[in-house]
């Protein structure tokens, strides 16, 4: 990949798993009573055949991962476990008040944190808790983030037998100088033991979660993870571009200098040698940053047309309804989000009032719906049109004029009522996004908000 793209596009950009992205939701006028009116009109609109998803975060770890973004508290008491599921049982009941009959069950991924900070025994009260009081779609799929250092068999037997079929272990990079650096080890004999226990159980999709662009990292690094990758074949991959946001993080990201971490071009270099060796066993390139085997539901989905992408990434099938429940959890009405509260003391006190613990969140207004498709379009599918006029809007003639240096560089092709992303552009999906993002565009950011779109 060219050095010159990668400085002119290398910028600080959205990976829009929403849109409108978070910093431009529209809070000040939102209420929960709007979010609950938006979720009833998504589930009686998508028909009950549909079902709904569910994400479920658990937010508790042992130790402090420096490179982890997500919400997370740290403790080595684990009595914290049955209070926490219970109270996130009470938030699903809180739901379950707005179905007017029993909801069907499509997905459900259990995110964290570290769900396996947890004991088999209360992960599998906590899902037959939910399936009490809901069905299961036939082609139901259940998922969860498995940390290879304390995944035990009897975690993965028990998630099996409640139905989980779908692990990803969070590998990041097998060397010992990046690892110390995010405070994060663990060998590739931990990984392997991980990944066969799951497969002699019965999962049918293992993944694993790499990341280039850490601290210290070299080209030889991701040499050497990606080799190792192979001779584990994993079903599905995750091939993440670091993102370095210790201004929203605070000092969980500030464990190493800034000038511990790669060059942009350095990081480019990473994810195309990454590439380069992924392909050569076969791993297909799966929306971005994703990969998989073409026997895994994530290439097949991409291939029959219904890749989806929300707040937990890509994922084999669509439902219009996703509901979050746990610390931080966002949930997706399609016409609406709400964000629960971060901090679990005022988790618990306000389920203790019987009101749902949201602290955030946007309702979709006209324009907000037709965006929120272009971008879905082209992070699912590299292409998105405007032919059917239910999908323009007046700004479109603005997005072609900022796409058009895209198209010199050969990034985009413009047609007269779409564009479409080229091979040489995918790694620039992001920037291509940006071009639509009308919110971004009228207010740009006083402070920088998101990570490097390179």
């Amino acid at each position: 990949m060219s050095t010159s793209l990668v400085n002119k596009y290398n910028i600080a950009g959205p990976r829009y798993t929403s849109y409108p992205t978070v910093p431009y939701w529209d809070s000040a006028t939102f209420s929960v009573e709007e979010w609950k009116t938006s979720l009833r009109y998504s589930l009686k609109e998508s028909n009950t055949k549909e079902g709904i998803s569910i994400y479920i975060h658990l937010p508790f770890c042992e130790s402090l991962c420096t490179f982890c973004g997500c919400n997370k508290r740290i403790t080595k008491q684990h009595a914290v476990e049955l209070p926490y599921i219970n109270a996130v049982l009470k938030e699903w009941r809180l739901y379950l008040e707005l179905f007017n009959e029993t909801p069907l069950i499509r997905e459900l991924h259990l995110g964290g944190g570290t769900p396996t900070f947890f004991s088999p025994e209360h992960l599998t009260y906590l899902i037959s808790e939910i399936l009490k009081t809901s069905q299961l779609a036939p082609d139901y799929a259940f998922s969860f983030e498995g940390h290879p250092n304390n995944t035990t068999r009897a975690h993965l037997q028990a998630l099996y037998d409640v139905g989980f079929r779908r692990v990803s272990f969070g590998v990041q990079d097998y060397n010992e100088t990046v690892q110390k650096a995010i405070h994060r080890i663990q060998p590739f004999e931990h990984v392997k033991k991980a990944t066969d226990m799951a497969r002699e159980v019965g999962y049918t999709s293992v993944g694993h979660d790499i990341i280039f662009g850490l601290p210290f990292q070299t080209l030889e690094h991701i040499k050497d993870t990606i080799l190792k990758t192979k001779l584990l074949l994993p079903d599905r991959l995750a091939f993440y571009s670091y993102a370095h946001v210790p201004w929203i993080k605070g000092n969980g990201q500030r464990g190493f200098q800034d000038s511990d971490l790669p060059s942009a071009s350095l990081k480019r270099a990473q994810y195309e040698i990454g590439k380069q060796l992924l392909a050569e066993v076969g791993y297909e390139e799966i929306g971005m940053d994703h990969f998989a085997l073409k026997t895994d539901a994530l290439y097949q989905s991409m291939e029959h047309g219904t890749l989806h992408r929300n707040f937990m990434g890509y994922t084999a099938s669509k439902t219009q309804a996703m509901i979050g429940l746990g610390v931080s959890s966002i949930s997706d009405a399609w016409y609406g989000f709400a964000q629960n509260v971060k901090d679990i003391k005022s988790y618990y006190e306000i389920l203790k009032t019987n009101t749902l613990p949201v602290f955030r969140g946007h309702i979709l207004n006209i324009e907000d719906l037709i965006i929120r498709q272009h971008i879905l379009n082209l992070m699912c599918r590299f292409k998105t049109s405007w032919s059917n006029t239910n999908l323009y809007f007046e700004e479109i003639p603005d997005v072609l004029i900022q796409l058009k240096e895209m198209e010199t560089d050969g990034l985009v092709r413009i047609y007269a009522d779409g564009i479409e992303v080229t091979e040489k552009g995918k790694p620039f999906v992001r920037n291509v996004c940006m071009a639509f993002d009308v919110l971004l565009k009228r207010k740009q950011p006083e402070t920088q908000l998101f990570s490097m779109t390179v």
